[in-house]
Protein backbone atom coordinates (compact mmCIF):
# COMPACT_ATOMS: atom_id res chain seq x y z
CA UNK A 1 0.00 0.00 0.00
CA UNK A 2 1.50 3.38 -0.94
CA UNK A 3 2.60 5.57 1.96
CA UNK A 4 0.46 8.53 0.84
CA UNK A 5 -2.77 6.73 1.67
CA UNK A 6 -2.23 7.08 5.45
CA UNK A 7 -4.33 4.01 6.19
CA UNK A 8 -3.62 2.73 9.69
CA UNK A 9 -5.23 0.29 12.09
CA UNK A 10 -6.63 3.27 13.99
CA UNK A 11 -8.04 5.03 10.94
CA UNK A 12 -9.62 1.79 9.73
CA UNK A 13 -11.26 1.21 13.10
CA UNK A 14 -12.73 4.73 13.17
CA UNK A 15 -13.92 4.30 9.57
CA UNK A 16 -15.55 0.93 10.28
CA UNK A 17 -17.32 2.27 13.37
CA UNK A 18 -18.75 5.30 11.56
CA UNK A 19 -19.62 3.37 8.40
CA UNK A 20 -21.53 0.66 10.25
CA UNK A 21 -23.34 3.28 12.34
CA UNK A 22 -24.65 4.52 9.00
CA UNK A 23 -25.37 1.02 7.71
CA UNK A 24 -27.37 0.17 10.83
CA UNK A 25 -29.46 3.34 10.45
CA UNK A 26 -30.02 2.96 6.70
CA UNK A 27 -33.60 2.24 5.62
CA UNK A 28 -32.61 -0.24 2.89
CA UNK A 29 -29.75 -2.27 4.33
CA UNK A 30 -30.01 -1.52 8.05
CA UNK A 31 -32.79 -4.02 8.76
CA UNK A 32 -30.82 -6.86 7.16
CA UNK A 33 -27.64 -6.07 9.07
CA UNK A 34 -29.46 -5.52 12.36
CA UNK A 35 -31.27 -8.83 12.03
CA UNK A 36 -28.21 -10.80 10.92
CA UNK A 37 -25.75 -9.45 13.50
CA UNK A 38 -26.47 -10.11 17.14
CA UNK A 39 -23.12 -9.03 18.64
CA UNK A 40 -22.12 -5.73 17.05
CA UNK A 41 -18.92 -5.15 19.11
CA UNK A 42 -17.60 -8.59 18.07
CA UNK A 43 -18.68 -8.05 14.45
CA UNK A 44 -17.00 -4.64 14.30
CA UNK A 45 -13.76 -6.21 15.56
CA UNK A 46 -14.04 -8.85 12.84
CA UNK A 47 -14.65 -6.17 10.19
CA UNK A 48 -11.68 -4.14 11.40
CA UNK A 49 -9.52 -7.27 11.15
CA UNK A 50 -10.89 -7.92 7.64
CA UNK A 51 -10.07 -4.43 6.38
CA UNK A 52 -6.68 -4.53 8.12
CA UNK A 53 -5.91 -7.74 6.27
CA UNK A 54 -7.17 -6.37 2.95
CA UNK A 55 -5.57 -2.94 3.08
CA UNK A 56 -2.54 -3.43 5.34
CA UNK A 57 -1.88 -7.13 4.62
CA UNK A 58 -1.85 -7.72 8.39
CA UNK A 59 -3.27 -11.24 8.20
CA UNK A 60 -5.55 -10.52 11.16
CA UNK A 61 -8.76 -11.73 9.50
CA UNK A 62 -9.37 -15.46 9.70
CA UNK A 63 -13.00 -15.69 8.57
CA UNK A 64 -14.80 -16.73 5.40
CA UNK A 65 -16.93 -13.87 4.06
CA UNK A 66 -18.67 -15.76 1.23
CA UNK A 67 -20.31 -18.45 3.38
CA UNK A 68 -21.25 -15.78 5.95
CA UNK A 69 -23.14 -13.86 3.25
CA UNK A 70 -24.60 -16.92 1.49
CA UNK A 71 -26.50 -17.72 4.70
CA UNK A 72 -28.49 -14.52 4.09
CA UNK A 73 -28.88 -14.87 0.31
CA UNK A 74 -32.69 -14.84 0.40
CA UNK A 75 -32.72 -11.48 2.20
CA UNK A 76 -30.09 -9.80 0.01
CA UNK A 77 -30.85 -8.04 -3.27
CA UNK A 78 -28.29 -6.78 -5.80
CA UNK A 79 -29.36 -3.19 -5.06
CA UNK A 80 -28.20 -3.62 -1.48
CA UNK A 81 -24.62 -3.84 -2.71
CA UNK A 82 -25.06 -0.50 -4.50
CA UNK A 83 -26.35 1.10 -1.31
CA UNK A 84 -23.51 -0.42 0.74
CA UNK A 85 -21.01 0.99 -1.75
CA UNK A 86 -22.66 4.43 -1.75
CA UNK A 87 -22.44 4.62 2.05
CA UNK A 88 -18.84 3.39 1.90
CA UNK A 89 -17.95 6.09 -0.65
CA UNK A 90 -19.59 8.77 1.45
CA UNK A 91 -17.85 7.68 4.64
CA UNK A 92 -14.41 7.15 3.11
CA UNK A 93 -14.61 10.51 1.31
CA UNK A 94 -15.41 12.22 4.61
CA UNK A 95 -12.90 10.44 6.81
CA UNK A 96 -9.88 9.63 4.65
CA UNK A 97 -7.54 11.63 2.46
CA UNK A 98 -8.26 11.29 -1.28
CA UNK A 99 -5.67 8.58 -2.06
CA UNK A 100 -6.81 6.48 0.91
CA UNK A 101 -10.49 6.96 0.07
CA UNK A 102 -9.84 5.95 -3.54
CA UNK A 103 -7.92 2.83 -2.49
CA UNK A 104 -10.63 1.80 -0.03
CA UNK A 105 -13.39 2.45 -2.57
CA UNK A 106 -11.65 0.43 -5.28
CA UNK A 107 -11.15 -2.50 -2.92
CA UNK A 108 -14.76 -2.32 -1.71
CA UNK A 109 -16.03 -2.35 -5.29
CA UNK A 110 -14.06 -5.54 -6.00
CA UNK A 111 -15.31 -7.14 -2.79
CA UNK A 112 -18.93 -6.22 -3.56
CA UNK A 113 -18.59 -7.61 -7.08
CA UNK A 114 -17.10 -10.85 -5.77
CA UNK A 115 -19.80 -11.31 -3.14
CA UNK A 116 -22.54 -10.40 -5.61
CA UNK A 117 -21.24 -13.00 -8.06
CA UNK A 118 -21.06 -15.60 -5.30
CA UNK A 119 -24.67 -14.89 -4.33
CA UNK A 120 -26.40 -14.26 -7.65
CA UNK A 121 -24.42 -15.62 -10.60
CA UNK A 122 -25.81 -18.76 -12.18
CA UNK A 123 -24.80 -20.40 -15.41
CA UNK A 124 -27.57 -21.02 -17.92
CA UNK A 125 -28.91 -24.55 -17.87
CA UNK A 126 -27.53 -26.43 -20.88
CA UNK A 127 -30.05 -27.64 -23.44
CA UNK A 128 -30.95 -31.29 -23.19
CA UNK A 129 -29.36 -33.41 -25.94
CA UNK A 130 -31.83 -34.02 -28.77
CA UNK A 131 -34.11 -31.15 -27.71
CA UNK A 132 -34.25 -27.89 -29.57
CA UNK A 133 -33.95 -24.78 -27.36
CA UNK A 134 -37.31 -23.28 -26.54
Amino acid sequence: MPQDTDITEESLRRLIDRFYDRVRADALIGPLFNQAITDWPHHLEKLAAFWSSVMLTSGRYKGQPVPAHVRHRDAISPGMFDRWLALWRQTTDEMMNPPAAAALQAKAARIAESLSLALFFTLPTPAQPGHAPG
